[in-house]
């Protein structure tokens, strides 16, 4: 209680957008229990695909680094790796043409896990940061020495669930 809940925290549901119910994300599942099915390839399509094109020139890919050792050794039917390593300094990785990133505050890869997340971000959550910062001097419980005790309020929530698709690894 008391602290901002963040993106991986809000319900999520197999439904399309337009027939979830207000605050909940939609999941694609992977089709095998704490693992990609038959064929990751096919699995990150359906979730490029779960998401709007208007959402599309912003996306990202956001895993822990399981999924991304995962997804490192994932193939296409040619046999060509999925992943691309990024030759420049500064650049991300890709996947199918869109960033990764790792995010180690994911939940880990397990059974029925949210451990993948595609999509815009920026327009999914919003972090309210409150302005100003509140300061309590206390002269009295470290003699001789002064404590400072500082404070600042920070908020998140969740403010488009159509941004956002997650990839739930489960049948």
């Amino acid at each position: 209680l008391g602290k901002p809940k963040g993106l991986f925290a809000y319900p999520t549901a197999a439904s399309a957008d337009a027939t979830r119910a207000f605050g909940t994300f939609e999941h694609v599942k992977s089709g095998a229990n704490g693992a990609f099915g038959t064929n990751a390839y096919d699995n990150l399509i359906d979730l490029i695909e779960a998401l709007k094109d208007g959402h599309l020139p912003n996306a990202s890919f956001m895993m822990t680094r399981g999924v991304r050792t995962l997804l490192r050794k994932a193939k296409d039917g040619d046999g060509n790796y999925v992943w691309e390593p990024s030759v420049q300094k500064g650049t991300p990785p890709m996947i199918l043409g869109y960033p990764v990133m790792v995010n180690e505050d994911v939940p880990t890869l397990a059974t029925g896990s949210l451990s993948l997340a595609f999509g815009d971000f920026a327009k999914a959550y919003t972090i309210c940061d409150r302005v100003g910062i509140r300061m309590l001097r206390d002269p009295f419980s470290a003699k001789p020495y002064v404590g400072y005790y500082t404070t600042k309020r920070v908020g998140g929530f969740a403010k488009d669930t159509e941004s956002v698709k997650f990839m739930k690894f489960s049948a």
